[in-house]
């Protein structure tokens, strides 16, 4: 018989997450290395997968035995339906989906190299995010927890705002953004959990725990962690007043593409069951890192037991 995980969900129905922000059409072509300057690049394997930071953390959320619903927008077009369909077979509630008439849907082209590090072209049309969907505090009191990213800040202030109002976790995927997005939703957010590139350029700073420092001072009511690739995560640990280091697990590298997304699915899914800080983590730690063993973006995404199972080993 198994012995009990620290990450073993707890008893009674799976706690759901509301993920906010953005579901793109993505290709992925898989290539020995990135270009450098023009000319032809020939891959060697594609995939064509709706994805995105909040889509794909949606679907770790799903992979790790939650709920999750995404609400985010899409155009009126043959690309948006793929995006919706494809998240909607993955196990995404998709009902809070906008289909925005006239604009078209996001997409992306990905090469990923032998090394798993990838560049990145995607495409927004603006028209996708001129409006704010419309919902009231009764649709918020359905989740035990939302995340929201910065690809629709109108609709994310809203959620974070009500969400917090109502003692919910409200998180708050602090990836790279436009100025002021970031300054715009952090106030409104119980947890936000920064990706290194987000934090230097934010705070100036080259160490990431003077990073964790400075951004501590600046958003000081809310929990901050952030994500440094194969360097692990570091936090402020509110009860030593210091920033602390969680390691991630050793793995060979194949495809980095929405690793912190996964990790940003885990750490919701671990903040709503009511995992303590450093264990949501290290769950979390652990999801990205597993996911980079494979090439395909979400795809690669880890179920519970794999991530317990990845906690034992040496």
């Amino acid at each position: 018989m198994t012995a009990p995980s620290i990450f073993d969900p707890p008893a009674g129905a799976a706690k759901h997450v509301l993920c906010v922000g953005a579901a793109v059409l993505d290709t992925l072509f898989r290539v020995h290395a990135l270009p450098h300057g023009q000319g032809k690049v020939l891959p060697y394997d594609m995939l064509q997968i709706a994805e995105g930071m909040a889509s794909s953390a949606a679907y770790a959320i799903v992979r790790l035995g939650g709920e999750a619903s995404l609400w985010g927008a899409v155009g009126d077009d043959d690309t948006g339906e793929r995006i919706i369909r494809d998240l909607d077979a993955a196990g995404i509630d998709m009902d809070g989906m906008l289909r925005v008439g006239g604009a078209r849907s996001a997409v992306s082209t990905i090469l990923v190299d032998d090394d798993g590090e990838r560049l990145i072209v995607p495409f927004y049309d603006p028209k996708l995010h001129h409006t704010v969907k419309e919902f009231t505090a009764e649709h918020i009191a359905a989740f035990d927890a939302v995340l929201v990213d910065v690809r629709w800040p109108a609709l994310a202030l809203q959620v974070l705002k009500t969400a917090r109002a109502m003692g919910k976790p409200a998180i708050l995927d602090g990836d790279v953004a436009p100025d002021g997005i970031i300054e715009q939703l952090a106030p409104e957010a119980t947890h936000i959990v920064f990706s290194e590139p987000a934090a230097q350029r934010l705070t100036g700073a080259s160490d990431v725990s003077a990073m964790a420092h400075r951004l501590k001072q600046r958003f000081d009511h809310a929990f901050i962690c952030i994500t440094a690739g194969s360097a692990g995560s570091y936090w402020f640990d509110e009860q030593n007043n210091a920033v602390a280091h969680c390691p991630t697990i050793s793995v060979k590298a194949v495809d980095t593409l929405a690793a912190g997304d996964i990790f940003h699915g885990a750490f919701a899914l671990a903040i709503a069951e009511g995992m303590a800080p450093a264990d949501a983590i290290r769950f979390s730690s652990i999801a990205a890192a597993i996911k980079c063993e494979s090439f395909g973006g979400r795809s690669g995404a880890p179920t519970r037991a794999n991530v317990i199972r990845r906690s034992r080993s040496p």
